[in-house]
């Protein structure tokens, strides 16, 4: 279980070529940057994929972690998000070891989660839960009193909160949309 206080999250926009991973995790490495959490996949333009990086504020000033990506050719856009204006996700997969009598308790648990049971042993049951690091955080600790045989994390995913004007319009263009003839 991590507990992340003061960090950043960057989201960072690379041309998706062999290696780029890679540079940038040993630019991290070599200033002896520390890295909470890494996620990348492909982004909404083709060639492109997005970074995600929680790094450590007392390890690296942002502004020298912010100079040294852009050092790498790859790199295309550098974003800052802010974690009160910006949504983040994350996705835990655990399996833990339960008698048959506990099994009702972790079944009830990750439903009160809003998580599913992916897999179901005489012995053990696999579950997941996707949401806000706090709420995995929160769960992974109750799940421990069970006993946890095996623990996945994904790393944080990260986009910026909608302003409330975009929200609005998006509903109000969705209403209009929903009304019109096809």
């Amino acid at each position: 279980m991590s507990e992340i206080r003061n960090h950043h999250i960057l989201s960072v926009l690379v041309q998706n070529r062999p290696g780029v991973l890679a540079r940038v995790a040993s630019l991290f490495a070599r200033r002896g940057f520390n890295i909470f959490s890494l996620a990348v996949a492909p982004a909404e333009d083709e060639g492109f994929s997005r970074i995600t990086i929680v790094v450590d504020v007392d390890s690296a000033p942002l502004e020298q972690v912010v100079k040294q990506l852009f050092k790498l050719i790859e790199v295309v856009k550098i974003s800052e998000l802010d974690p009160r204006r910006s949504v983040e996700r994350e996705l835990l997969l655990a399996t833990v070891r339960t008698t048959a009598e506990q099994r009702g308790q972790v079944v009830e648990l990750t439903n009160i989660f809003e998580g599913k049971i992916l897999a179901v042993g005489a012995e053990a049951i696999t579950v997941s839960l996707d949401g806000h690091p706090d709420k995995l955080d929160d769960f992974e600790e109750l799940l421990a009193g069970y006993g946890i045989v095996e623990l996945q994390r994904t790393g944080r995913v990260a986009l910026p909160k909608l302003d409330r004007e975009a929200r609005l319009r998006a509903v109000s263009n969705k209403k209009t949309d929903n009304g019109k003839a096809g």
